[in-house]
């Protein structure tokens, strides 16, 4: 594990339960742990100070506030250097119904997840995508139709 900064196994404990519940009192987390309440939040802070937590945030069910369509895009684009790659990622990033975005290996560039009220707007914006200076070919498009296994955390243990 060269390169990875010395976690022991009470911050990976207190990593893993803060994935798990992040409205964990410092209380219930100490207890959970095995620390003192004081020693508890140290680390966290320390944790937090250091990067490993990035932030709270509450998990919505967006289908309950309003009519949503998930699509997953695989973005092709004509050029691979370096300063498109970063107008492209910009240009994502300023596009609020792009939720996620990573560059990948294989036969497109980029795997971008949107969340659009209906098939017509996420026409619009692969529309937008494509005839915007972005150096965009190709976009395939597919709709979720289930999520099987939503996101709820990467496995955080010692192994």
């Amino acid at each position: 594990m060269d390169g990875y900064p010395a976690l022991d196994r009470i911050d990976l404990k207190i990593l893993a339960a803060l994935q798990a519940d992040g409205r964990i009192t410092n209380q219930a987390l100490a207890d959970q742990v095995a620390l003192s309440p004081s020693a508890c939040l140290s680390r966290v802070r320390r944790l937090e100070r250091e990067g490993f937590i990035q932030g709270y945030h509450a998990r919505l069910d967006i289908e309950r506030i309003r009519p949503t369509l998930t699509i997953y895009g695989e973005v092709t684009l004509k050029s691979h250097r370096p300063a498109e790659l970063l107008a492209f990622e910009a240009a994502l990033a300023a596009i609020p119904e792009v939720v996620e975005a990573a560059q990948v290996s294989g036969p497109f560039d980029y795997l971008i997840k949107a969340v659009c009220p209906d098939v017509r707007a996420w026409g619009e914006l692969a529309d937008r995508l494509l005839q915007e200076d972005l150096g965009v070919d190709k976009i395939a498009s597919h709709i979720l139709m289930k999520d099987a296994k939503p996101f709820r955390g990467a496995p955080v243990s010692a192994a």
